[in-house]
C-alpha cells in the first residue's frame, strides 16, 4: 500500500470539503454523482487539514464507506 505524506501534497490542488454542495432532495445516487463531480473523496481539504482516505482490506465496500460519508454531510 502506498503511503502518501500529507505534507508533500500541493494544497492549492485540493478541494475544500465545505465547498461541496449537495441537494438534500436528490436521490442518493444523484448526490454521489454530484459529490464525485465536485471533489475527490480520496484526498481533499477539511479546513487546514489534508484528508487522505484509505480503505482496509475488509468486507466493507467503498459504496458502504461513501454512503456513510454522504449521511454525515
Amino acid at each position: 500500500m502506498n503511503v502518501i505524506d500529507p505534507k508533500s501534497i500541493d494544497r492549492s490542488l485540493l478541494v475544500q470539503r465545505s465547498s461541496v454542495k449537495l441537494d438534500p432532495k436528490a436521490t442518493q445516487q444523484e448526490r454521489l454523482a454530484s459529490l464525485l463531480r465536485q471533489i475527490d473523496p480520496r484526498c481533499y481539504l477539511d479546513g487546514k487539514t489534508v484528508v487522505i482516505s484509505r480503505f482496509a482490506d475488509t468486507s466493507v465496500s467503498i459504496n458502504d464507506c461513501v454512503q456513510a460519508y454522504l449521511a454525515g454531510l
